[in-house]
């Protein structure tokens, strides 16, 4: 599914990423901006089923309350969090 920043599908992506609740929309939309196509296939697929999520699991997940069961989410989760906010993410 080889996206660029100027595909339908991309564009979609990033409708998906504006999900109204500020803690979620500061990690979505830079890590789709900055990082997800430089992302393998796999990897890319993985932060596409993650946005189907609900946004609390989201919330959860991100703010580090919880980890996801579903190894390819805890997977793009922890992607998500070591390239938007390095800094902040504790492992």
């Amino acid at each position: 599914m080889s996206l660029t920043a100027d595909s339908i599908a991309y564009r979609r992506l990033k409708m998906q990423c504006r999900r109204g609740m500020l803690e979620l929309d500061v990690l979505l939309e830079p890590f789709l901006d900055e990082v997800f196509l430089t992302l393998d296939e796999e990897d890319q697929q993985r932060f596409s089923t993650l946005l189907a999520c609900e946004d609390q699991a989201l919330f959860e997940w991100f703010m580090q309350r919880e980890v996801p069961e579903d190894p390819d989410f805890a997977r793009i989760v922890e992607i998500i969090l070591t390239r938007v906010q390095p800094e902040n993410y504790r492992a």
